[in-house]
């Protein structure tokens, strides 16, 4: 299965950018946004950050540094307006789009590569794009996870592109500064000192038990991870998702009907997995199949009950293949969806006679959780584990 390709576009230095942009005599000028000397800086461009001033800083501060730089109140309804058409230059490129602020977002652009390119061609059109129509920059990270993309946006600012690919990971990630880990924090990085641990690498060549021991389960854990570059969340659109899907191109058809099942419950684990991140259970459950010549047909069930588990949609996927009784066809692309989605917490799930409580519901939670601290690969149905598994 082909890697993730994951962005983090960070706009460069946003509420300056939009009040240079509104505004053309301040360019090339120290422009700083925050007024009243008690109030702190929200933003400053690139001439007044060479003064020392930075965001978060006390505005009267900042005057004292630098008394020639102009001050901006600012104008959160101008922010927005710019930020709304940002995002939908990113929705253009891909559905899968994460904001985090108003000047910052994560984008999944897997599925695009086909239709536009590369990783690197699909950021430098972002890029182009929102300074041909909007007037700002932006720098953009390239990954395959979230907190890669997002360090490699850090270090291309301003205006840049950086990609990390996946065998240069480390070799980026562990010399720099354990504060550069999300979630090391002033108090955090004291403690880390005090083991003698500044580097990322450090961190990542510290046994995970001793540093739950030092930290606690839920920090110690996720800094072994993230030490080792290892981030597992998937981008979270901020719209209502209509469907989740996910589809499988083989490298060589198949025909075999054990491996075709394999795939399916593949990406019902997959599809599942994600729709449960998102808080939703699913009404409707459909296939597609792709043969050799390329004929594609699709087949869906829909539910009396929304269901939301791994086991309960293969089922459902399966019996739709098996219904469509093609045994030993070439087949070269199968894939599931996931629709009808309503709020996990709005769903109305009653049980089926016989049903435990306590039973495939639970298990899927449980193991949502260890593949959410161990990886994804860490917990698999035995019908995926392959004989070298084993060994």
């Amino acid at each position: 299965m082909s890697e993730s390709i994951i962005l983090h576009v960070d706009m460069d230095a946003f509420y300056a950018s939009v009040s240079i942009k509104d505004n053309p005599k301040l360019k090339g000028k120290a422009v700083v946004v925050g007024a009243g000397a008690r109030g702190v800086v929200l933003s400053a461009n690139y001439e007044a950050r060479k003064f020392g001033i930075r965001a978060a800083m006390p505005v009267g501060r900042a005057q004292v540094m630098a008394p020639h730089a102009i001050f901006i109140p600012p104008d959160h309804t101008r922010y927005s307006e710019v930020s709304d058409e940002v995002m939908k230059i990113f929705r253009d490129v891909s559905p899968h789009v994460e904001p985090i602020s108003l000047d910052e977002a994560f984008i999944d652009v897997t599925g695009a590569k086909r239709s536009i390119g590369s990783g690197r061609e699909i950021a430098m059109m972002i890029r182009e794009k929102v300074e041909r129509e909007q007037g700002i920059t932006c720098s953009v990270g390239i990954a395959h996870n979230k907190f890669i993309a997002k360090l490699a946006s850090q270090h291309c600012k301003p205006n840049g592109v950086l990609e990390i690919a996946s065998d240069r990971v480390l070799t980026f990630l562990h010399p720099l500064p354990a504060k550069a880990i999300w979630g090391v924090g002033p108090k955090t990085n004291e403690q880390l000192e005090k083991l003698g641990l500044r580097t990322v690498g450090e961190i990542a060549n510290t046994p995970r038990s001793t540093l739950i021991r030092a930290l606690g389960e839920a920090t110690g854990s996720s800094l072994y991870e993230l030490a080792w570059g290892r981030d597992y969340r998937d981008v979270v659109s901020d719209e209502p998702e209509k469907s989740i899907s996910a589809a499988e191109t083989f490298a060589s058809d198949l025909d075999d009907p054990e491996e075709i099942l394999r795939e399916f419950l593949r990406l019902c684990e997959k599809a599942t997995l994600r729709m449960r991140q998102a808080g939703f259970c699913a009404k409707t459950i459909s296939i597609k199949v792709r043969f050799a010549d390329f004929k594609t047909i699709t087949r869906s069930k829909t539910l009396d009950q929304p269901i939301s588990g791994t086991k309960e949609s293969f089922e459902v996927a399966k019996k739709l293949y098996q219904d469509l009784k093609i045994d030993r066809a070439r087949i070269r692309m199968v894939g599931v969806s996931l629709e009808g989605l309503i709020l996990a917490q709005d769903s109305s799930e009653q049980l089926l006679l016989g049903q435990r409580d306590i039973g495939w519901r639970q298990a899927d939670s449980a193991i949502d959780r260890v593949k959410a601290k161990f990886g994804r690969a860490s917990v698999r149905p035995a019908r995926l584990v392959s004989p070298s598994d084993e060994d």
